[in-house]
């Protein structure tokens, strides 16, 4: 089951409900994150796309709106081993974070939206008394066109 990234009219929604407000900086954020929704782009990749919607923000109230989005599990703070926190969106009605292929050659982030671990959660839960509240997946491998071009490359 395929899951939506939420719309800015429900952001608002979460955000007003949080008592907190849509101001123009964090929208220009938002709108970013909405159109590049599929990049997993860093705080300063995001930073350069919202300067040029809104040139007077500044880097550090870009990066309390990525942490307050984080905060309210609109969005979520991924870390695939190259030292740059990436921020994705988090798919509407999503219970847990999904899960990703990374490219070892090519760098190229595949998202997985089924939660393919709630065997494991269980298991887990069960075996270990251990609640488990969220779970993050990354696989790392070689893609299909990497693979594709390594053997043509023979």
């Amino acid at each position: 089951m395929t899951r939506h990234v939420p719309t800015l009219k429900k952001i608002k929604e979460q955000l007003h409900g949080a008592n907190y407000k849509l101001t123009p900086q964090r929208e220009a954020t938002v709108m970013v994150l909405l159109e590049n929704e599929k990049d997993h782009l860093s705080a300063e990749e995001i930073y350069m796309l919202v300067k040029l919607k809104s040139p007077d923000i500044g880097l550090a109230t870009v990066y309390r709106t990525l942490e307050m989005l984080t905060e309210l599990k609109i969005l979520d703070k991924v870390n695939f081993n190259d030292g740059l926190a990436r921020y994705d969106m988090r798919k509407e009605g999503a219970k847990h974070f999904h899960h990703h292929l990374l490219c070892l050659e090519c760098g190229d982030i595949e998202e997985v939206e089924d939660d393919l671990l709630g065997d494991v959660e269980r298991l887990v839960e069960k075996e270990f008394h251990f609640l488990v509240k969220d779970h993050r997946l990354t696989f790392h491998g070689v893609c299909r066109k990497c693979q594709e071009k390594n053997n043509t490359a023979d």
